[in-house]
């Protein structure tokens, strides 16, 4: 199964809630679309948060990923545009991803159908986000079969940053687990909602180069924690919508540069 065949695939992934993986999905989104690039978020969290952030009424079972990942999937994705932009799509999610984890368990091949979806109908778009749920099950083992690059983003808290370490070790495990070739490289740590005002925040971030020097894995710059993100989010719009002129803004762009480059090899 070689993934570099298909389109860039993304799939961002956390051991916890609330770290801001949907913030990161829909930011990487709106911003990379305005280089050019087409992009579809896939909502593989049951906790649907992709709904709130895009201002997205509740899909039933058959309008969501679910019905992407069923046996009788007949290869009509159902996407929908997001804040008046053609260049980005959604597949929402569904509260009933966590019985159908149960199910996907049980089934052949069970690991790979989000890859095996991609690979047997493709979609059109250059680039293809995975919001992943916090609970690292088979949900999250379809995301990295299926992907070709994983983000992980860190919470500067006591927990979040003591537990990367492990959190990378099975990333790679479970890569090497499911014999992906190539296996999905980690494109870097993302830490997020960062408080410079915290003297704790400002001790880990001081940490953090060393220790994503001792993984091997990049470190991105952070993400600065903001009232605004908490207000555009509920008004189902990426900041760039909401406040085009909020410094925090440009907290994605090392990201988006290094994501638009991946796109743009794709397509070569």
């Amino acid at each position: 199964m070689n993934m570099r065949k298909q389109k860039v695939v993304i799939g961002i992934l956390a051991n916890a809630g609330g770290v801001g993986k949907t913030t990161l999905a829909v930011h990487l989104a709106q911003e990379v679309s305005q280089r050019g690039v087409k992009v579809a978020i896939l909502d593989l969290d049951p906790q649907r948060s992709l709904d709130v952030f895009c201002g997205l009424p509740a899909a039933n079972t058959e309008n969501s990923i679910v019905q992407v990942l069923a046996k009788d999937f007949d290869g009509k994705w159902p996407l929908v545009s997001v804040w008046d932009n053609p260049s980005i799509e959604v597949c929402q999610g569904h509260p009933s991803m966590a019985q159908l984890a149960s199910d996907l368990v049980i089934r052949r091949r069970g690991e790979y159908v989000l890859a095996d979806r991609l690979k047997a109908y493709p979609l059109p778009h250059d680039l293809v986000i995975l919001d992943c749920p916090a609970t690292l099950g088979i949900i999250c083992e379809n995301a990295i079969a299926a992907s070709t690059g994983l983000l992980v983003p860190i919470q500067l808290e006591m927990k979040s940053v003591s537990g990367v370490a492990d959190l990378v070790q099975w990333l790679i495990g479970t890569a090497e687990d499911l014999m992906l070739e190539p296996r999905p490289p980690i494109l870097g740590l993302v830490p997020s909602l960062y408080d410079k005002s915290r003297a704790i925040h400002r001790q880990y971030l001081q940490e953090l180069p060393e220790i994503a020097a001792k993984l091997k894995v990049k470190l991105y710059p952070q993400i600065r924690d903001s009232a605004e993100f908490k207000n555009c989010s509920a008004n189902g719009l990426p900041l760039s919508k909401y406040r085009p002129a909020h410094p925090a803004c440009k907290d994605f762009k090392t990201i988006v540069n290094d994501i638009v480059a991946l796109a743009q090899e794709g397509k070569a």
